[in-house]
């Protein structure tokens, strides 16, 4: 796991303690695209179940993940797909 996953999983570990995390660095699939650069780290898919996000719709979800990672964003990471769970909605999926 490269330097900026580390950091995603950490921040995103400590500010909504997920039941489960999963970020993969899905750089390689956008070379030549809109802020790609060599070494990767710049496109991530992350999938994050939190108990955080009750109550919350997929934007206001997605926003709080945003303002998490802002700092890496300003250093150069150019995209994140998500998927933001609760718990039920993840039970109801598998």
């Amino acid at each position: 796991m490269g330097k900026v996953a580390m950091a995603i999983d950490s921040k995103l570990r400590q500010r909504f303690e997920p039941l489960r995390l999963a970020v993969e660095d899905d750089s390689s699939r956008h070379h030549g695209h809109a802020g790609w650069r060599e070494g990767g780290e710049t496109h991530f898919n992350v999938e994050i179940v939190s108990a955080a996000f009750e109550g919350q719709g997929r934007v206001a979800r997605q926003r709080l993940v945003y303002a998490e990672l802002s700092e890496e964003f300003a250093a150069g990471l150019h995209a994140l797909a998500l998927t933001t769970l609760t718990p039920a909605e993840d039970a109801a999926k598998r």
